[in-house]
């Protein structure tokens, strides 16, 4: 008695298919650039033909954009995280994404609004500081809060010159 062995199977997803299901997976938890996309596909052995194709669906779809990633990072981290424009230029340049659409995305902020931002995290985090009469209270809370913007992107003199002039207009509010 023969037995034969059954056709293949013809619902059985192709390559494509499989790495597009992936990409959209990923994409349903936080928006991705192509880069972050082109790595995960690479990551799980797909092809670069079979991932070209696919982000290239997806672009096309508007799923994946880059310059919207970019400018929708920026707003997002500068709100929620205080990140200078030093810090959003790396994060997103780790991401993959291009410089010249880096740079488009940091365009809106200038040196001002640089340092309103810092000024302003300085000021919500120095209401909750205690200062003594003596100076050592102001020197570590001083040396914190340069800390801070530091971790954050801030550059050293404008970060110093930040927390002098809040922590001396905090002495003041302080004492009426």
């Amino acid at each position: 008695m023969m037995t034969s062995c059954p056709p293949p199977s013809t619902s059985e997803p192709s390559r494509e298919e499989q790495a597009r299901a992936l990409c959209l997976r990923l994409l349903t938890g936080r928006a991705r650039t192509r880069a972050e996309l082109a790595a995960q596909l690479a990551r799980r052995g797909y092809p670069d033909d079979v991932s070209a194709r696919v982000l290239d669906r997806l672009a096309a779809a508007g799923l994946v954009d880059d310059t919207d990633f970019a400018e929708q990072w920026v707003r997002s981290r500068r709100a929620n995280a205080g990140k200078s424009r030093r810090a959003l230029a790396a994060e997103l340049h780790t991401k993959g994404v291009d410089d010249d659409v880096i740079t488009a995305a940091l365009g809106g902020i200038d040196a001002a609004a640089e340092r309103d931002l810092a000024t302003r995290l300085v000021r919500s985090k120095l209401r909750r500081e205690t200062l003594g009469a003596d100076g050592k209270d102001e020197m570590r809370v001083s040396r914190r809060l340069v800390g801070m913007l530091a971790r954050r992107g801030y550059g050293q003199g404008l970060a110093c010159e930040v927390v002098l002039a809040e922590l001396a207009a905090e002495r003041e509010r302080r004492r009426v």
